[in-house]
This record gives structure tokens, C-alpha cells and sequence, in this order.
């Protein structure tokens, strides 16, 4: 296991522990849980998975380079790296596949495999989320129809989904 998925494992009890409120809440008939206690939760949820690619991205950089570190090259490919990083945001499977194709050869959205989730559903899955995760941070509802961004049962499995893709990456790293 990585630093980086311990540190996962981390950020994202805070998602959880956002969702335990909104059930807390919802158990009191006299309260209204906000709904934005789910969009805080899904928004940190998909936030430790951004944060979790970068770190593992980098530390895996510091293994595989460290042969070069310090010199030209592995200054000019630090140097690309971190600038890559700054420009890591919504990290659906594209920028993914791309940021670790390019620093090391490999689709790691090819081995995003679990249980009944294969790689092309866990790219959509994903893909899905993080669009749920723009909504969220970009959008206020004004549909009444529809006044949540997420329900409480699809942030539950999102979260799920996020911890077992954080799994399946961080595996396939340990084989790189």
C-alpha cells in the first residue's frame, strides 16, 4: 500500500463522517437535514481522489526517477510534473489515464477491475461522479422537481466506488 492511499483513507472519513451527520439529522422528525451536507460530502469524497492521484502520481515519480534527480533530465521531468499537477483538476478517467501514460507508460484506467466493475464501467462510473462533483460546486438547484444534487443512497455507493478505485489504482501501482 501506498503513503498516498493511507493518506486517501484519511480525507475521505471526512466524506463519511459528512454523510453520518446528514443520517443523524435525518433521524430527528423535527429536523430538516440540508442538502448541503451531501454536496460538502460528494465535493470532499471526489476531492480526496484528486488529492490521491497527485500524491501517488508524485510518489511513484520519486521512485521510478530517482535515479535521474537532480540532474537535467530529472529536473526537466520534475519541472513537467509539477506543472501538470497544477493543471490536474476533475480528474475523470481521460486526465487520468493521460497523466500516468504519460509519465509512465501505462493506461492505469486498464486496471481499474473489482469485483463485478470492469475498467470501461469503472471510467464511466467515475466520469459520471465527477460531473455529479461540478454540479455541486458550480450549480445551485432551482429545479423543483429535482432539488438535490444527489441523493443520500447514490453519495453512499459514490463513496464506495471512489474507496475501491482509489484500491484498484494504488494495486496496480504496487506492480508498476
Amino acid at each position: 500500500m501506498t503513503k498516498s492511499l493511507s493518506i486517501f483513507h484519511q480525507a475521505l472519513s471526512e466524506a463519511k463522517e459528512l454523510l453520518n451527520c446528514y443520517d443523524t439529522l435525518n433521524n430527528h422528525d423535527e429536523i430538516v437535514p440540508p442538502d448541503a451536507l451531501k454536496k460538502a460530502s460528494l465535493i470532499m469524497a471526489l476531492t480526496a481522489w484528486e488529492t490521491y492521484v497527485e500524491d501517488v502520481v508524485t510518489e511513484l515519480f520519486n521512485i521510478k526517477f530517482s535515479l535521474v534527480k537532480g540532474s537535467m533530465l530529472g529536473d526537466f521531468a520534475e519541472k513537467q510534473l509539477k506543472e501538470r499537477l497544477k493543471q490536474f483538476h476533475n480528474p475523470d478517467s481521460r486526465k487520468t489515464k493521460h497523466l500516468f501514460e504519460e509519465f509512465f507508460g501505462v493506461d492505469i484506467t486498464a486496471k481499474w477491475e473489482w469485483n463485478n466493475v470492469l475498467p470501461k464501467d469503472a471510467r464511466t462510473q467515475l466520469n459520471k461522479w465527477i460531473s455529479i462533483r461540478g454540479d455541486a460546486v458550480h450549480r445551485v438547484e432551482v429545479d423543483v422537481n429535482q432539488p438535490q444534487v444527489i441523493r443520500k443512497d447514490e453519495l453512499a455507493k459514490c463513496i464506495r466506488f471512489i474507496e475501491e478505485l482509489a484500491k484498484a489504482t494504488d494495486k496496480a501501482v504496487d506492480k508498476l
